[in-house]
């Protein structure tokens, strides 16, 4: 491997400017409360992968037409979105990601995505660079692939070879536990290497098709918790989420899904996360920075036990302001019919 990309002086200076906007980022999201942090849009539900645990792609969507994508980012532009983020299916499937990825940026967000890394090589890498990809994230699940993944880190090493010399973006390995994996201490193994190569280590936790706990057997909330004795990084600080999630344990926060979070879905619709698809399911041409205040101070009746990191990390924002006002039940039917228990849990 040659010399990595990011250690060289252009890289150093890249990586300072994406530092400075992330700072400027979090000043702004702590002065006002009435724009998006993070949004998530889906450019192609299309993936290359099957992976069993999965329920956030199919095998015949077309990508989404570039013009259609550009009306999306424009408009979460219009909403004040700090920072967008493409997410799949496989976004790398979609023959204009570049042109997406620019788009993004020339609303002035943060751009990132989440890839399965199959389809990275040396240009492609190079390419996002030129597009001005600020983040990128790769979930290895094995070591080995196997029936319920082929996302592993056998196939994927040369990958991150790649990425370790050519990229001048941030990128994470996210590495999970809980989705019947023959090997939990792959995630251990597939952390270890991460860090070896100069990127940030995470690790989480496989929900079921709600967003919520699949309770993990002991031997992987052992590896869990030995995860979170890794070189601590700048989501560290969220490990405390999950802990009580693996010991069963419901959080009690105020999740700002509908405003501060924005999952939008291929189809173009403003949904709570990936999992709460139908809920606000508002097109996004038509979601105004009212809905955004409305939804902030909505509570969640699937918080307690939600698995989504990365909607928790974004609500830890505001977890000090704001206490919610009312609260919707995803998929219980009506408020009033709600177990009275999922109102003390979120406070209301």
């Amino acid at each position: 491997m040659g010399v990595p990309r990011r250690s060289t002086a252009r890289g150093r200076w890249i990586a300072a400017k994406r530092k400075a906007r992330e700072y400027a980022m979090v000043v702004r999201a702590l002065a006002s409360t009435g724009h998006p942090v993070l949004a998530q849009i889906v450019p192609a539900r299309f993936c290359n992968l099957s992976c069993a645990y999965c329920n956030e792609y199919d095998k015949v969507s077309e990508p989404v037409p570039l013009d259609e994508m550009y009306r999306r980012i424009d408009h979460l532009g219009r909403l004040g979105t700090a920072m967008i983020g493409i997410s799949g299916g496989e976004p790398l499937t979609h023959p204009h990601l570049d042109d997406i990825i620019r788009r993004m940026r020339k609303t002035g967000a943060i751009a990132g995505m989440i890839t399965n890394g199959y389809l990275l090589n040396v240009e492609r890498i190079e390419r996002l660079n030129q597009a001005g990809l600020d983040h990128m994230q790769i979930s290895i699940d094995n070591v080995e692939p196997d029936e319920v993944s082929k996302k592993s880190l056998k196939v994927l090493d040369k990958k991150l070879q790649m990425l370790a010399e050519h990229a001048e973006f941030h990128v994470n390995i996210n590495s999970v536990v809980g989705g019947g994996f023959k090997d939990p201490n792959d995630a251990l193994v597939i952390g270890r290497r991460a860090l070896e190569l100069g990127f940030e280590s995470t690790i989480g936790i496989i929900h079921d098709g709600d967003g919520q706990l699949k309770p993990l057997a002991p031997e992987d909330a052992k590896v869990y918790f030995e995860m979170t004795n890794r070189k601590k990084t700048n989501y560290a600080q969220f490990d405390k989420f999950q802990e009580a999630i693996v010991q069963g344990r419901a959080n009690d926060w105020r999740c700002r899904a509908g405003s501060r979070y924005l999952y939008i879905c291929e189809d173009g619709l403003v949904h709570y996360c990936s999992q709460q698809r139908g809920f606000p399911g508002v097109p996004l041409a038509e979601y105004t920075k009212l809905d955004v205040k409305r939804e902030f101070k909505t509570g969640k009746s699937c918080a307690p036990n939600c698995t989504i990191g990365c909607v928790h990390r974004i609500s830890y924002i505001d977890h000090w302001r704001a206490p919610q006002e009312r609260t919707v039940f995803p998929g219980c039917g009506p408020e009033e019919k709600a177990p009275e228990l999922v109102k003390i849990q979120l406070g209301n």
